[in-house]
């Protein structure tokens, strides 16, 4: 993947925060849906780092993997993704049906996502001086 495909993974990464976002408060939405918007945006965060630094990424759903190369490529991981692994199972149930048992925390999970998306973005800004995220419409992230 090139330079260009990490942005576009970060902006659908992004989106799907976003989605999870305005999922969140409404009671008739399940725990599975919001968990893999979650998932969605956590792992292509991940990815999108990953591919910034070498032009290779894993293809898995497992975010504790995706954390564990990010670590291995020298990358400070924020302490706030501790137990962002446990969405790992909202990828497989929302493909394959499966249950994972429990309840969401709804709130922890968005909070992974936005971890994840800020953590990505601040190393795509790092790379990029020119900041390719401004110049795209997106609410500012102070607006949440």
């Amino acid at each position: 993947m090139s330079e260009d495909q990490s942005v576009v993974l970060l902006q659908r990464a992004r989106e799907d925060e976003y989605a999870a976002r305005a999922l969140l408060p409404l009671d008739g939405v399940a725990d599975a849906i919001v968990g893999f918007h979650c998932q969605q945006a956590v792992e292509k965060a991940l990815k999108a780092i990953l591919l910034g630094e070498r032009d290779e990424v894993p293809y898995t759903h497992d975010v504790d993997g995706l954390l564990e190369e990010c670590r291995a490529r020298g990358l400070d991981v924020p302490q706030e993704l501790r137990g962002a692994e446990r969405l790992t199972l909202y990828a497989v149930q929302m493909r394959y049906d499966a249950n994972p048992g429990g309840s969401l925390d709804r709130e922890q999970a968005l909070r992974w996502a936005d971890v994840a998306v800020e953590w990505a973005s601040g190393l795509e800004r790092a790379r990029d001086p020119k900041d390719p995220w401004r110049s795209r419409s997106e609410p500012d992230r102070a607006d949440r």
